[in-house]
């Protein structure tokens, strides 16, 4: 079905049935268009090692790229969602898409450092301006079940920074920097979609929003918006940076404590990822039938024993614990961005970017820490720290409800 067929005056069942047809199509195209790019930002940081010997890098060297790249990724996000919340640009989807293909050609062509940073620059560019439009489609397209869309929107990413690194182990390295080229077509693919995506936003998506609104949202007084957006960044904070210690030094911990191969600790590495993606799809449809919080409530604090009980288990129980991990706690975020749009409606441009923004701020943030941490104290003991990052999650006490309650 085209992705622009059905006429935004539906009235009939039949109509209305093609056009719920149409939001599963967009959601669906949505998310494909982030796996896209998000295969393009998690290519980056796997091509490294070639970069660091073709060019006889520093490590400083590697972690301003990584710098580089965060600040323009992360940063420039609330500034473009805040900018088009108030005045809509559907054609930045396709727009920023195309700085990302741009920033993947020149990365393939650099012959410098130079070049590389700015090649860094324009993929993190094209992210920064990606997701606060596309998560705000995806919420257009929702249908009122907005936990599903967010949710399936965010898994697509998923799935494309798990393949980001498999695609440079099989096609980049070992055929050198000209073959990032091939990396282009993924950046061409998404154009492709994103210009369809943005013509239907514009003819039917403001349309669509209002005709499928959700449940009716109490007006929260000033200070209930800051305590719900407080608790929001503590229950973010406590998130992301477990996310990032299992995602950056998990290998690290099984060949250290088992005694494991590489090749078989990044097996059990990508267990976890994919964990990671079917908590965040699952938790979405759950949250649009119990209610945001009650999915928070259930994801922090039900991951509370397998987080401590983790670090103190033999190999078979780690990675059984681990995965359990991965399924529970990710199955929040749909649920905190959904809750932080409902916090301040009409601003889901804005909202989205700062969620996303900070989403990528805190696993860079909370890499370099725990990295130090390890350095200091032991591997084993940034597990067991982290164990107790989940008992933020009664923070969730304190969040404003935002919706009215039924009569």
């Amino acid at each position: 079905m085209s992705l622009t067929s059905t006429n935004a005056h539906a009235a009939s069942p039949n109509q209305e049935t093609d056009a719920q047809q149409l939001l599963v199509s967009i959601v669906g195209a949505v998310a494909i268009s982030h796996g896209c790019n998000d295969f393009l930002q998690s290519m980056l940081p796997s091509i490294y090692p070639m970069l660091k010997d073709s060019y006889s890098l520093s490590y400083a060297q590697i972690g301003l790229i990584t710098l580089v790249f965060q600040i323009t990724a992360s940063l420039l996000q609330p500034w473009i969602g805040m900018y088009t919340d108030k005045h809509p640009k559907p054609l930045l989807l396709p727009g920023g898409m195309v700085v990302s293909l741009v920033g993947v050609g020149l990365l393939a062509m650099a012959s410098s450092f130079g070049l590389i940073l700015l090649a860094a620059a324009l993929i993190g560019v094209g992210s920064a301006t990606f997701h606060p439009e596309a998560s705000r489609v995806a919420r257009m397209a929702s249908g009122g079940r907005y936990g599903t869309a967010q949710s399936t929107f965010q898994v697509g990413g998923y799935i494309g920074t798990a393949i980001g690194p498999l695609a440079a182990a099989l096609l980049i390295i070992p055929h050198g920097q000209m073959s990032v080229a091939w990396m282009m077509l993924v950046a061409l693919l998404a154009v492709v979609i994103l210009s369809v995506i943005s013509r239907w936003t514009v003819k039917h998506g403001h349309a669509n929003m209002k005709r499928k609104g959700g449940a009716a949202l109490r007006q929260l007084s000033r200070k209930e918006v800051w305590q719900a957006l407080g608790v929001v960044g503590i229950l973010m904070l406590a998130k992301f940076t477990y996310i990032s210690s299992i995602s950056t030094y998990y290998s690290f911990y099984l060949m250290q404590r088992f005694n494991l191969t590489l090749e078989h600790a990044q097996y059990y590495l990508f267990s976890f990822l994919a964990a990671v993606a079917i908590g965040t799809f699952v938790g979405g449809p759950i949250g649009d039938r119990i209610g945001r919080k009650a999915v928070v409530w259930i994801s922090f604090l039900g991951v509370i024993p397998f987080a401590l009980l983790m670090p103190h288990a033999n190999l078979m129980w780690t990675v059984i614990l681990t995965i359990c991990i991965g399924l529970v706690l990710s199955s929040a975020f749909a649920a905190l961005v959904v809750y932080a749009q409902e916090v301040v409606p009409g601003r889901t441009g804005m909202v989205s970017g700062i969620m996303f923004g900070t989403m990528f701020g805190i696993g860079g943030i909370a890499a370099a820490a725990l990295g130090k941490f390890a350095d200091t104290w032991g591997i084993t003991l940034v597990y067991n720290a982290c164990g107790f990052l989940p008992l933020l999650g009664f923070a969730t006490l304190l969040m404003p409800e935002t919706r009215l309650k039924k009569q």
